[in-house]
């Protein structure tokens, strides 16, 4: 068949293209990157790539499209999606948001407020694992922060979406990591220890320009930050059970009882509300389980005719080397993520080539999942038209032009994985 093609074919790549013209090309007609529902794009992709390969019946192209969406990977995604998405629900309706956000501003000196701003995302990022649930959480008080400093409000929404993104790449429950270890084939916590050594020096030069930048600062946040220790609990747990290698699926089941029964005792919600909450945050992560499912069955057919072979094929004749390697899976994610604007679908999509790269080229599974979350987060961090700083500029009052020249982590978590790139030793090129 083509997909056994060792050049592959260019025309397989039609449905991706289609839906890049789609996306984009209504974004830039309407103004709204937004218009156009990713699911309505990938659903017309999908349909392209079943009108093509007139050598393949119908039937036959449901089948590989079924065995793409069967894949033990996809389907393990899927659930830890749902799960993830009823802790979410569970411990935003206890309160665990704003108790977070209060604990971590009552021990702020006033001088370090741009990077106490920084560091509090960096927490709840990696705790709820959602860059834009920590940016809305903490926006309102980065406006409260420059009001009272003087300080310039972009700076402040700077730090808020640099600490967010921080979390949206190493967090073990963001849809992001959890893409990227299943499509990789690797564990949570080896994806995490290779990837926070990466991006740890981007984090400590981050602090240290927002301590610059805040270091005249001064301020007083007026009424009282009150925060239950009880409601910040289950972030804790599930921070580190994930950090101590428990299955995701008992971290999460555990943080979303300890939830619960937090927000029950503390009179968050009633008995007879706590289904209702999980369901909406289960609810909250239907669109990207959808997305994930219709993104595996276009790259299922896509594989079959060539499609692949193709990219790979182009790739290796332009790369050469383990290095070569990483630097292919950080450019594929990089422009998957600019063109989609939406990491997790731009991890989803160029996953399994990045996989078929990486062990072509002899890079580590836990490498690739890093490299494929980290450029990719770098991307959604710094394009203007992403869920992210529109979200920041939206709550802020700026546009997001005015928040991109302070999103310095996101910057250079790329710039230090380039590092990380170049300076590791190769034991063969």
């Amino acid at each position: 068949m083509m997909g056994n093609t060792k050049e592959g074919r260019a025309s397989a790549l039609l449905p991706i293209l289609v839906f890049l013209l789609i996306f984009l090309g209504s974004g830039y007609i309407t103004g709204d990157f937004y218009s156009m529902p990713a699911i309505a794009a990938f659903l017309i992709a999908l349909l392209v790539a079943f009108v093509q390969n007139r050598q393949l019946c119908f039937a036959d192209k449901i089948r590989l499209a079924a065995e793409g969406v069967g894949n033990e990977n996809i389907i393990t995604m899927c659930l830890i999606f749902l799960a993830a998405g009823a802790f979410t629900g569970a411990v935003k309706a206890a309160g665990g948001v704003d108790s977070t956000v209060n604990l971590g501003l009552s021990i702020l000196p006033s001088n370090v407020a741009v990077a106490g701003l920084f560091l509090i995302g960096c927490f709840i990022s990696i705790s709820m694992g959602t860059s834009v649930g920590t940016i809305t959480a903490l926006a309102p008080i980065a406006v409260g922060i420059s009001q009272k400093t003087g300080f310039s409000m972009a700076i402040c929404a700077g730090a808020v979406v640099g600490g967010a993104m921080f979390g949206d790449n190493l967090s073990m429950i963001s849809d992001t990591t959890i893409a990227a270890v299943k499509t990789q084939g690797c564990e949570m916590k080896d994806k995490f220890r290779e990837n926070f050594l990466i991006v740890l020096p981007a984090a400590i030069v981050t602090i240290l320009l927002f301590l610059v930048l805040g270091r005249n600062a001064a301020f007083q946040l007026k009424g009282e930050l009150t925060f239950n220790i009880f409601r910040v609990l289950p972030y804790l747990v599930v921070l580190i059970g994930a950090l101590a290698g428990v299955n995701v699926f008992i971290v999460l089941i555990a943080g979303t009882v300890l939830s619960l029964i937090a927000g029950v005792g503390t009179g968050a919600f009633g008995l007879g509300d706590m289904f209702t909450h999980v369901g909406e945050g289960i609810m909250g992560m239907y669109d990207i389980t959808v997305i994930s499912i219709i993104v595996a069955s276009i790259v299922a057919l896509v594989k079959e005719y060539g499609g692949i072979d193709f990219i790979l094929s182009f790739i290796r004749k332009r790369i050469s080397g383990e290095r070569g390697g990483e630097l292919g899976i950080a450019a594929l994610a990089l422009l998957v993520d600019i063109c989609t604007a939406n990491n997790t679908v731009a991890i989803v999509m160029s996953g399994p080539i990045a996989k078929e790269i990486s062990d072509d080229f002899g890079v580590t599974s836990r490498r690739s999942a890093s490299l494929l979350d980290m450029f990719s987060s770098m991307g959604q961090g710094l394009i203007p038209y992403g869920a992210q700083l529109l979200a920041a500029a939206t709550l802020t009052g700026l546009t997001p032009f005015e928040i991109i020249p302070y999103c310095f982590y996101p910057l250079l978590m790329g710039v230090s994985g380039l590092v990380f790139i170049f300076i590791k030793k190769r034991t063969r090129e």
